[in-house]
């Protein structure tokens, strides 16, 4: 799945989570993070391109948003298969306790 993809990278992880303190430019969180502007950019196009941060137009900056609908269906993903793996682990468990 792209958006877990995403996701599996540290910088993009920390990209999100500033901007869950509210729109920013690349710059902006270039300033904040220990990541160059350009591979920041490189961050967020990965990151618009799954779905998970939008870019608006505040005169000549383009800030990013993070994309909450999208954020949330990925944690409801991540619920399911988390619930998935616990009957399964529960199933494990009780073969094991009757062996």
């Amino acid at each position: 799945m792209p958006v877990f993809a995403a996701l599996g990278d540290d910088t993009r992880w920390s990209i999100l989570a500033a901007l869950g303190q509210g729109d920013a430019s690349a710059s902006g969180l270039a300033s904040r993070l220990p990541v160059s502007r350009q591979a920041i950019a490189k961050h967020l196009t990965i990151l618009e391109e799954v779905g998970l941060v939008e870019p608006l137009r505040v005169g000549r900056e383009v800030r990013y948003r993070v994309v909450g609908a999208q954020l949330e269906a990925t944690a409801r993903r991540l619920d399911e298969l988390g619930f998935a793996w616990d009957r399964r682990l529960a199933a494990i468990k009780g073969i094991a306790e009757r062996l």
